[in-house]
C-alpha cells in the first residue's frame, strides 16, 4: 500500500505539491488523474525517494522508499520510458538492473516474453520506437515480481493492441492483489481500467472516490427528447409540459431538448398527455472525460486565445469554484502537524461546504472542512504553484 500525510513540496518560492494525504490500497488499479503542472510526476517521485518532501510523509509497504529492505524486489516503476542507456541492448539493460538487485537473469528473459519484447532482445534500445520504450519500461517495472508498482503514462506511444494489453496487464496485477497506481491523460483508458481515482489540482487533493462515484458527483445527466421535426408546434408543445412539471429544458443545435429535473418515465407520461409524438427519449450519462472536465476546469493552468473566447476560463458556469490557492509557510524539515481534532485553526479560515470544492457564502451553516486539515492563510500566496520540469 501507498500512503501520504500531508505531502508538500517546495522549490525555492514555488509549490509543486500541497498538504496532499491520501492512499493507494492493494487489489485495484488506482488511477492518478490532474492537469499538466497538476503536482502528479512530482508526487510520484516522492513516493520513490527521488524527492524529498519539504513536509509531510510518504510510505510504501509501510516505511519510506529509502527504508524498504530490497526495494526493487518490493516496488516497480516506470517513470521515465527515455532512461536507457541507447547503447545497450534491450537484455542487456534489464540484466544489469536484475544484477544490482540479486534478481536471477532467467527472470530477464521472463518479462522481455511478457511484453512482448524477445525478438528484438538483443537490439541496441536506441533504435527503439517510443511504444517499444514503454514496452521495455514496464518491463524494467517488473523486474522483481514486485506487490507495488507504479506507471506514468505507460501506454504513450502505443498502437491499440498495445493499449489494450496494457489495460489488461494492469487489471491483471490488480486482480492477483498488487497495489497499481496509473497516472494518465487518457480519459477513455482510466474509465475502462481503472477502478478507483485520485485527482489533484495545482498540487492539491481534488477527489479520492471509486471512478463511479467520481462521474456521479462531477455530472449532470439528462434525457435527451426529440419530437418530429416537421411539427415545431409540438415540439414547443412539449417543452412547455415539461417545464410547467417542475423540469429545465433547453434546445440543442439539432433540434433536440435537453431535460433535466425529471425522470424518463415522468417525461413519457407528459408526453403522452399532451398528445405528443416522440421519436427519441434516451438517458444521457456523462463520460469519465466530461466528469474530469468539469472537477479540473479552475485548475488548468494554460488555456489558448479560443478556450478564452468559448467562455472555458470561467469554472463557475460548471458550478465549481476551484478553493484560494494559497500555501503558508510550511518548516523545511520534519511533519506537517495538523490541528488535533476538535481544534481551532491558528486563524481565520472560510467555510467549507459538504463539497469541499464547491463555492460557499460565508457564515453558512451545517459546513464541514474536508479531508485536508485547515491551515491559516498567509500575507500572500505564491504566484507560481507549479515546478515545470517536475511537476505535472
Amino acid at each position: 500500500m501507498i500512503e501520504a500525510v500531508g505531502l508538500t513540496k517546495r522549490y525555492g518560492a514555488k509549490t509543486a505539491v500541497y498538504n496532499l494525504s491520501f492512499q493507494v490500497r492493494p487489489g485495484a488499479v488506482t488511477g492518478f488523474l490532474g492537469p499538466n503542472g497538476a503536482g502528479k510526476s512530482t508526487t510520484m517521485r516522492m513516493i520513490l525517494g527521488l524527492d524529498n518532501p519539504t513536509a509531510g510523509t510518504v510510505t510504501v509497504c509501510g516505511a519510506p522508499f529509502r527504508q524498504v529492505p530490497n526495494a526493487p524486489r518490493q516496488v516497480g516503476a516506470l517513470l521515465d520510458a527515455k532512461a536507457v542507456h541507447g547503447g545497450r541492448s534491450a537484455r542487456n539493460h534489464l540484466l544489469s538492473l536484475a544484477q544490482l538487485s540479486g534478481i536471477p537473469a532467467r527472470r530477464v528473459d521472463e518479462v522481455l516474453g511478457v511484453v512482448g519484447l524477445q525478438e528484438v532482445a538483443k537490439r541496441r534500445s536506441k533504435g527503439f520506437s517510443l511504444g517499444m520504450g514503454q514496452r521495455l519500461g514496464i518491463a524494467a517495472a517488473l523486474l522483481g515480481d514486485p506487490q507495488v508498482l507504479l506507471f506514468d503514462e505507460p501506454v504513450n506511444g502505443l498502437d491499440p493492441e498495445g493499449i489494450l494489453w496494457v489495460r489488461n496487464l494492469m487489471k491483471q496485477l490488480a486482480a492477483e492483489g498488487r497495489t497499481v497506481f496509473v497516472s494518465s491523460h487518457l480519459m477513455s483508458e482510466m474509465a475502462v481500467t481503472a477502478d478507483h481515482l485520485i485527482v489533484i489540482g495545482r498540487g492539491q487533493l481534488l477527489s479520492d472516490m471509486s471512478v463511479k462515484d467520481f462521474i456521479s458527483a462531477n455530472s449532470a445527466d439528462f434525457a435527451r427528447v426529440r419530437t418530429p421535426h416537421t411539427e415545431p408546434q409540438q415540439r414547443e408543445k412539449l417543452s412547455a409540459a415539461l417545464t410547467e412539471a417542475g423540469g429545465s429544458v433547453l434546445s440543442e443545435p439539432d433540434g433536440a431538448l435537453r431535460v433535466t429535473g425529471l425522470a424518463l418515465p415522468q417525461i413519457s407520461d407528459l408526453a403522452h398527455a399532451s398528445d405528443v409524438r416522440l421519436w427519441e427519449l434516451s438517458p444521457h450519462q456523462a463520460s469519465l472525460e466530461e466528469a474530469y472536465m468539469r472537477m479540473t476546469q479552475g485548475a488548468v493552468d494554460y488555456r489558448s486565445t479560443d478556450d478564452q473566447k468559448a467562455g472555458l476560463m470561467q469554472p463557475q458556469q460548471f458550478g465549481y469554484a476551484p478553493p484560494p490557492q494559497q500555501v503558508p509557510d510550511v518548516p523545511q524539515q520534519g511533519w506537517y502537524a495538523p490541528p488535533p481534532p476538535g481544534a481551532q485553526p491558528a486563524g481565520p479560515v472560510g467555510p467549507v461546504s459538504d463539497n469541499p470544492y464547491a463555492a460557499a457564502p460565508p457564515g453558512a451553516p451545517g459546513q464541514h472542512a474536508p479531508a485536508a486539515p485547515p491551515v491559516a492563510p498567509p500575507a500572500a500566496a505564491p504566484a507560481d504553484l507549479t515546478k515545470p520540469e517536475d511537476a505535472r
